[in-house]
């Protein structure tokens, strides 16, 4: 796979990652977010479960132990993401919590860094900037007084860009993305389950009540999308996926005004041409440079 069919598929999982948005907001008046994440999660994994044994089959191993640590490290990270974003759900604005999740397009190429030494091509940060401009744009251009909804957004990026930064390093060193995706989905089941045991009371009416919501986001917007994102970051690095990954925003105010009657303000089209301009310059400046320079040194 090229870096560029990688990016694409990138692509595709922040559009599943958008229509998935919705449904995470309308299950929110029916059932709890440990609830809600443990249940999709969980369905996820149970989906992916069988393409992680033929994975192993093929490769005529079982993952190490160092790797399912390292497996269950990301779906750590991956449940602080999920978790702290639906706490915020409840108690933000959906216009809010877009844009303050996006921040993990700027903690990506910061964590790589701190983590792994891992420095960005210089054209990430110019990028990385324009797709947060264009999130708040899309959002509506302006940002309510900081809440304790906003807090676990920004929290939530945090995580987001973790589990991103992760998921690229581990998927790259053991050639395994089904076995991780099984891995960090079960994970990030266990601990929502276990939590919402402690916290939360469940009743089979909220579960019939938000049952579609969970199907489609256990297995399109966790089962699929999440290893759309995997594959695809065994052939890009995690700054650049952060950036395709960004248009979930975009993908999201689609689909909220399709399926909810959401308006998009006049600076979200604006918003819509940074976001969709970011993409390509991170696609194709690095290649343009690397062209011009390839003569160079033949000479």
């Amino acid at each position: 796979m090229t870096r560029m069919q990688a990016n694409l598929v990138l692509l595709l999982a922040a559009a599943i990652w958008g229509g998935g948005f919705v449904a995470q907001s309308v299950a929110m008046d029916k059932i709890g977010p440990f609830w809600f994440v443990g249940l999709r999660f969980a369905i996820a994994a149970l989906a992916v479960l069988p393409f992680a044994l033929a994975e192993q089959k093929r490769i005529g191993s079982k993952p190490t132990m160092r790797q399912m640590g390292s497996f269950v490290l990301v779906g750590t990270a991956l449940f602080g993401g999920a978790i702290t974003q639906q706490i915020g759900l409840v108690t933000t604005t959906v216009t809010n919590s877009s844009f303050l999740t996006g921040l993990y397009v700027v903690f990506v190429p910061v964590i790589s860094i701190l983590l792994f030494q891992r420095f960005p091509h210089w054209i990430i940060w110019p990028v990385a900037l324009m797709a947060l401009v264009g999130i708040f744009l899309l959002s509506g251009g302006n940002l309510q007084a900081i809440s304790t909804g906003d807090l676990w957004s920004i929290l939530c990026a945090v995580f987001w860009a973790l589990q991103i930064v992760l998921a690229g390093h581990f998927v790259s060193g053991s050639g395994r993305p089904l076995a991780l995706s099984a891995t960090q989905f079960a994970t990030c089941a266990i601990l929502a389950i276990a939590l919402g045991l402690a916290f939360e009371p469940l009743t089979l009416a909220a579960v019939q009540g938000s049952l579609a919501e969970i199907l489609y986001v256990g297995l399109v917007s966790s089962g699929l999308a999440f290893v759309l994102q995997v594959i695809g970051q065994r052939y890009t690095t995690a700054p650049q996926a952060a950036i395709f990954l960004s248009s979930e925003a975009l993908f999201g105010a689609f689909f909220g005004a399709l399926l909810l009657g959401e308006t998009l303000p006049a600076s979200g089209y604006a918003g819509c041409a940074l976001i969709f301009a970011a993409m390509l310059v991170v696609e194709l400046v690095p290649e343009l440079l690397k062209r011009r320079s390839t003569p160079r040194l033949a000479d």
